[in-house]
């Protein structure tokens, strides 16, 4: 059930987004057969009221960076202020508060092992309000990143997708997914890039101020972006597609789950024989209700973020597309009460919202 305050035209605007987050408005407008002032006054009313963002966010994998994911034990009063700690943090997204509101799940990006050891094996474990840590190594993604959920919604038709592909000026190679594979990843690919390709892409000293603007905002003009770096707004586009194209760099859309009658989420924590992990991840990872789904280090192999409507659809799904994967011997299910932080930095003064 979608709520009244949204139409299908913020839906549709939110999945333009989705596949290209700097397409213009005058292109979305086409392909969504309204007007450009439409497009830009939806755009305009849903970020001002902080609803939607599109983000430009880098890819790990191209950058040489690891990813953990955190389970954080912590004293019943003193969650949230972890929570909230932990989100601070530039090398941290993803941090929501769990299951009763003694845990806290955060993924930590880290461009070496020392910069990881910092987090997990010093400062953590040394906070008082910290009774325990679990951390697991993300080995493979089979969906998540620039492959957002918002691909599996059906709000653009498959024509419209394509067209928004294709056109001239649609970004890199399959971001928005095709009708058999919505996200846009293949077999063997983490976060839309093939497994493996090539050495890591080195980031100069300008192009870490470009993609400091890009994370607040991914439609920053090329002006914003020109000042930023002090390069020519010509380089700056030019800059931009290299990026795009080596697969550093990757826009996304934060938006408030809401718009598409999303209301509960919960993580789920899965044991795979090692024989059956890389098909049941791949098959997971097909159903419209997960967001993201990764295989693991430790005894819980295989990790996903489930979006139901409701409780009652959570367990429709727990009983009916998991059950019947018969190579899940293990299961643990953890509600996500609140999130705190999403893909991107926290801006000052910004609350909590009920986001993806």
């Amino acid at each position: 059930m979608k709520t009244d305050a949204f139409d299908d035209v913020d839906r549709q605007l939110v999945h333009a987004l989705q596949i290209d987050g700097r397409a213009p408005f005058a292109r979305i407008a086409d392909v969504l057969g309204v007007s450009d002032q439409t497009v830009a006054r939806r755009y305009t009313r849903l970020r001002t009221r902080g609803l939607v963002r599109v983000l430009g966010l880098t890819d790990t994998t191209a950058l040489g960076e690891v990813e953990w994911s955190l389970r954080v034990q912590c004293r019943p009063d003193a969650a949230l202020s972890v929570a909230e700690a932990l989100a601070r943090r530039a090398d941290t997204s993803w941090v929501s508060l769990m299951t009763g509101g003694t845990e806290v799940a955060v993924v930590v990006r880290s461009r070496s092992g020392q910069d990881g050891d910092e987090l997990l094996l010093r400062e953590l474990p040394r906070t008082p309000q910290v009774v325990g840590v679990t951390a697991h190594c993300l080995l493979h993604q089979f969906f998540g990143g620039q492959q957002g959920l918002v691909n599996k919604s059906g709000a653009l038709s498959e024509r419209q997708v394509e067209r928004l592909r294709t056109e001239e000026g649609a970004g890199p190679p399959n971001p928005g997914g095709s009708p058999t594979n919505p996200g846009g990843g293949t077999a063997g690919t983490v976060a839309g890039r093939p497994a493996g390709a090539g050495v890591p892409v080195v980031l100069g000293e300008a192009d870490e101020r470009l993609l400091g603007v890009l994370e607040i905002d991914g439609r920053a003009p090329l002006a914003e972006l020109a000042a930023a770096t002090n390069w020519s707004q010509s380089t700056v586009r030019r800059r931009l597609a290299e990026l795009r194209q080596q697969g550093v760099l990757f826009f996304d859309v934060d938006y408030d789950m809401r718009m598409f009658g999303l209301d509960t989420r919960a993580a789920l924590w899965m044991s795979v024989s090692p024989a059956e992990l890389h098909e049941t991840g791949e098959r997971i990872a097909e159903h419209p209700e997960i967001a993201c789904c990764f295989a693991s280090t430790g005894q819980h192999n295989l990790f996903a973020m489930v979006s139901c409507t409701d409780v009652p659809a959570l367990y429709r799904y727990l009983t009916t597309r998991i059950a019947a994967l018969p190579a899940i011997r293990l299961l643990e299910t953890s509600p996500m009460i609140r999130r705190i932080k999403g893909p991107g930095p926290v801006l000052a003064g910004a609350s909590p919202r009920r986001r993806r």
